[in-house]
């Protein structure tokens, strides 16, 4: 057994005084884990993968990543935010800059890399990600799914540890959604680690190592899989229900199941 990569104990949020967001929340990431986290709305699964990445301020809890007590307020997280990478339900793409200048930028102004080796490591990317074409394109000239792409390539630039994925498909019509999981189920299958919050359930069963079931600012339930097939609490049936996800569905599209 090795130590996990990253270790969230008794984790508290609020807002304001007395409306907590997070009530305590605890858990660990192994290196290489694809951990989903689904749970109604307001239920503080995006505030989660926010503080992890220091964006939001708690109240109570540590966060340990790698070793490191990230709730310290010495934590330099510029450093931080290197080796955790986060995409998010918007682009936030620089418009008045090409793809390939949107990708180097961070490389080349915050850790100082040479263009050359940035930019070879950019269309390297593109190309995993089926956009080698676009390299040279503004973000008006891509479609939503394009936009996501280039967003997550973006955060792959700096060869992150771990990937946070905030609902990266919500903003997408339908048929610009799976061009973006195909990217994110190409990492898994690399062994990236993630952290994914999504509404797509089909989706996160086919993807998941682990599965965070969240309500009210609480961890409700998990599991591995197999919580679609099987949940244990009524909240989860509740929800899934609410989904009307059937498991024994399979939704395929050019041989692909999930």
């Amino acid at each position: 057994m090795t130590d996990p990569i990253l270790q969230v104990s008794g984790l508290k949020k609020e807002y304001a005084a007395n409306v907590p967001v997070l009530k305590g929340v605890s858990f660990s990431i192994n290196k290489g884990d694809v951990t989903v986290i689904i749970g109604p709305s307001g239920c503080g699964k995006s505030t989660l993968l926010r503080c992890i990445n220091g964006l939001e301020k708690v109240q109570g809890g540590s966060i340990i990543f790698d070793g490191e007590e990230l709730t310290d307020a010495k934590t330099k997280w510029m450093n931080v935010r290197r080796r955790i990478g986060m995409v998010f339900q918007s682009y936030d793409l620089f418009p008045h800059m090409k793809v390939i200048d949107n990708l180097t930028l961070a490389p080349l102004k915050a850790l100082g890399e040479s263009k050359s080796d940035v930019t070879e490591r950019a269309r390297g990317l593109l190309e995993r990600v089926g956009l080698s074409d676009k390299a040279n394109s503004y973000p008006r000239e891509l479609s939503g799914g394009q936009k996501q792409r280039t967003a997550i390539v973006r955060a792959l630039m700096t060869r992150p540890e771990i990937m946070l994925f905030d609902e990266v498909t919500a903003a997408l019509d339908p048929e610009m959604v799976r061009e973006v999981l195909d990217v994110m189920l190409n990492l898994a299958g690399q062994g990236m680690t993630m952290i994914i919050v999504t509404h797509e359930m089909t989706f996160a069963q086919a993807i998941a190592d682990r599965v965070i079931f969240m309500d009210k600012g609480e961890i409700a339930e998990t599991g591995t899989a197999d919580f679609f097939d099987n949940p244990q609490t009524e909240r989860a049936k509740q929800f899934l229900n609410i989904f009307k996800f059937d498991p024994r569905k399979e939704e395929k599209n050019n041989g692909k199941d999930y």
